[in-house]
């Protein structure tokens, strides 16, 4: 079966630009090209899994995030890197945009597009992994069954381990530092050794 690395997009992927979909403030975090080239040589499918409530709060349509996918696809073109999956939740319980306001199983903490995008590549779970800024991030990839990294930017400022699903496997400063910890990893049966730890649409 294949493999997959999940991967948050704003925070993780691209500098967090709150509800962004303009192609000329989308830039990519420093270290991000290395990181998924190294985590391709290892075989891993890449697929991002973004939290977009902007749509049903009716800060964008949803026909903008195909514009996000073209520029995240184009800036990592140039550096030898394809992602293999692009999924997005455009859902929020408290949206203004009535076919959006609802409570959903995709939107992160929740699994949803991360068990669509494992049926849909052939994946295992298990032998997959999701890295995200928050622990919302964590939380929706340990219910998927994932070991997970959180990337300790700043972006999480709560720090709620209100369960268990919210505790990442590893926690690193960066996407690089990420990348080294899953490809140094030995699956399944892995030993922890260190603290620090498609298409558009759903």
């Amino acid at each position: 079966m294949n493999k997959i690395v999940f991967l948050d997009k704003d925070g993780t992927l691209v500098e967090d630009v709150p509800y962004n979909t303009d192609p000329s403030r989308i830039k990519l975090c420093p270290g991000v090209p290395e990181a998924l080239r190294l985590l391709q040589q290892q075989e891993y499918k890449l697929i991002v899994a973004s939290n977009q409530s902007g749509v049903a709060r009716g800060l964008f349509m949803e026909e903008a995030l195909l514009r996000v996918k073209q520029t995240l696809d184009r800036l990592l073109r140039k550096h030898g890197v394809h992602l293999d999956g692009f999924y997005y939740c455009p859902h929020h319980v408290n949206g203004t945009v009535s076919r959006y306001a609802m409570k959903c199983t995709c939107r992160k903490p929740m699994p949803g597009m991360l068990i669509h995008g494992a049926v849909k590549h052939g994946a295992d779970l298990a032998a997959s992994w999701m890295i995200g800024d928050i622990l919302n991030d964590v939380e929706a990839g340990n219910r998927a069954g994932c070991r997970t990294i959180l990337i300790n930017n700043g972006n999480e400022t709560e720090w709620d381990y209100r369960s268990a699903k919210r505790i990442p496997t590893f926690i690193a400063n960066d996407m690089l530092e990420a990348a080294r910890l899953i490809s140094t990893s030995i699956m399944p049966g892995y030993t922890q050794t260190t603290s620090a730890g498609e298409q558009v649409g759903t």
